[in-house]
């Protein structure tokens, strides 16, 4: 059995709305009783299924029918060994968790396929998000392949064209709103407050259970041998939430013997988590959000709260990184044939940060959470090759030829291949 529950009082609210808290800034839990017998067995005979989430229902959302499941194979998302970023990390040990192989290109989908589900078959009549892009994509194809309207509000400024593309060709309602993200997640926390509409960020607890699943199916990856590091962007902090939850619950099954630690990467014009954790975590003060990393452009992120349960549990870190570090993690993802969007490479220039600083040992194990594919946001990607960004050390221009045999052989001859490779 599931119940919804505040994770301060560990008591469930007498009515639950479909804004589940955000409103009031009342974050709900979904606390669970397992099934007796959960083993690692018990998901490994499940490996074959379509969607990584739905094989870890027993962990995720046990109740649920399955007809009553709103999927598009979401998960089962590859974890790589690079040698060219083992090399640029000082890392040996380090593995690529890539979530930009989801449906819709990232991670988002993990959790939407739960919180979707869970709102239709609660009586919502419409959803809604609002979104720095990926949530409204993976809303928009959510709420289209389940025949239900969709809502979504953006910033009208620095949404990358990639996410607002996919968010109109499902066909959902887009309002761009005058102001930023922080802005925007106030006003769809008053829409859904009390009424019909649903609410589908983070702040919904069903979302946080879907991207529970990237820890579980890592660990089955690493033969549940658990790494020592996770490191992964951090932006509204849903899924160090996620995270911190993922883990607490697989060692109290005893799916894994030692629990790693989280390290969330912000970017330094949106780093209020970083910032709150230099101060010990006594209070969060909203910034001004600012980065070309527009995925984590955050400065009030909603799932704090159980954000910072999440770093003091695992003994994790929260840092920060320069758009500049951002550029050139990003440069190196993509050389390695791996490709992702800024906000995803602040995971690798942060996993590179905290072993230059020595916090991270060069003979510890890390896995590296990539969450939203390079095609997310084309615009940066173009923008740096072409030396518009300031930082271009990795800049691979284009060369323009005349239609002649002789000179199309000397432009081969003199090129200087990247380095790269995955496995």
């Amino acid at each position: 059995m599931s119940r919804l529950i505040d994770p301060d009082t560990g008591i469930s609210p007498p009515t639950v709305t479909l804004d589940y808290g955000a409103h009031s800034h009342t974050l709900l839990d979904v606390e669970h009783d397992f099934p007796q017998g959960l083993t690692r067995k018990s998901f490994d005979s499940g490996i074959d299924q379509p969607s990584g989430v739905w094989r870890f229902a027993d962990l995720v959302d046990p109740e649920l029918a399955p007809d009553q499941i709103v999927t598009l194979a979401e998960g089962n998302t590859p974890l790589y060994r690079s040698e060219s970023l083992c090399a640029a990390s000082l890392l040996p040990g380090l593995r690529i968790k890539h979530e930009g192989h989801n449906p819709t290109g990232s991670f988002k989908d993990r959790g939407m396929t739960v919180a979707v589900s869970r709102a239709i078959a609660g009586g919502a009549e419409a959803l809604a998000c609002a979104s720095t892009g990926n949530t409204a994509a993976s809303l928009a194809a959510y709420a289209a392949h389940a025949g239900c309207p969709a809502f979504v509000l953006l910033p009208e400024a620095a949404t990358a064209s990639g996410k607002l593309a996919q968010a109109l060709a499902y066909g959902a309602r887009v309002l761009r709103v005058k102001g930023d993200f922080d802005c925007a997640m106030k006003i769809v926390a008053q829409l859904a407050h009390g009424g019909a509409v649903a609410l589908l960020n983070s702040a919904n607890p069903f979302r946080i259970e879907g991207q529970k699943t990237i820890v579980f199916e890592m660990l089955q990856q690493l033969q549940w041998q658990a790494p020592d590091w996770i490191v992964f962007p951090a932006g509204n902090l849903g899924n160090c939430a996620a995270f911190g939850k993922a883990l607490r619950e697989a060692s109290e099954l005893g799916l894994i013997d030692r629990t790693p630690r989280l390290a969330a990467v912000q970017a330094e014009g949106a780093a209020p988590f970083a910032a709150s954790f230099a101060r010990g975590f006594d209070r969060l003060d909203a910034v001004r959000a600012e980065t070309l990393a527009t995925a984590i452009r955050i400065g009030e992120p909603v799932s704090f709260s159980r954000a910072v349960r999440s770093i003091r549990e695992t003994r994790g870190e929260v840092l920060a990184v320069s758009d500049e570090e951002i550029l050139v993690a990003k440069a190196e993802v993509d050389r390695a044939g791996l490709g992702a969007e800024p906000a995803s490479c602040a995971a690798f220039a942060g996993a590179k940060k905290l072993a230059l600083r020595g916090v991270i040992a060069p003979e510890e194990t890390v896995v590296c959470v990539l969450t939203g594919h390079l095609l997310k946001d084309p615009d940066t990607t173009l923008a740096y090759h072409e030396g518009r960004l300031g930082e271009d050390s990795h800049a691979n221009r284009c060369l323009v030829v005349a239609p002649d045999l002789s000179e199309i052989q000397r432009a081969v001859a003199e090129w200087n291949p990247p380095g790269g490779g995955a496995a």
